[in-house]
């Protein structure tokens, strides 16, 4: 993922009210249902951080998160990046309501490049990274919880 890339960006409906979205995307024990199971913590605050370590292929994948804006049901943003990997980015997950139904909309902006050597960091480990999060996890789980 380079700094020049186009931010990723993956969007889906979804048939829940927006207090139910809000508390998937930024609810500890909710996230730990589709997210990432060892989040050991979590708060839609600004300033807020986190760490949590994701191993790939015998490779260390810790996870640090701070949160750069929290606004309740519309967006909470995060600084994204792992220890002992240059690479910066910001995730923003932004509600928006239509009608019955609320779009997710998910950014994902590199603000320095990740390295080129590592498969997890290419364009494509992310792209399709988000999609299965987006538009398989979270949709099951919120149509399971749904029902």
């Amino acid at each position: 993922m380079k700094k020049s890339d186009k931010p990723i960006i993956v969007e889906h409906t979804f048939n829940v009210s927006l207090e139910t979205l809000w508390n998937a995307i930024t609810q500890l024990k909710e996230m730990q249902k589709w997210y990432f199971e060892n989040i050991p913590a979590f708060e839609p605050k600004v300033g807020f951080k986190t760490q949590f370590n994701i191993q790939n292929e015998g490779r260390n994948f810790l996870h640090l998160w701070e949160v750069t804006e929290a606004v309740p049901l519309k967006i909470i943003k995060y600084n994204w990046n792992y220890m002992g990997y240059s690479g910066d980015s910001f995730v923003a997950f932004e509600l928006f309501k239509e009608g019955d139904l609320i779009h997710l909309k998910l950014t994902h902006t590199i603000t320095k490049s990740f390295p080129d050597d590592v498969p997890e960091f290419k364009r494509e480990s992310c792209v399709a990274g988000w999609t299965f999060f987006i538009n398989e996890r979270l949709k099951d789980y919120l149509e399971k919880s749904n029902m």
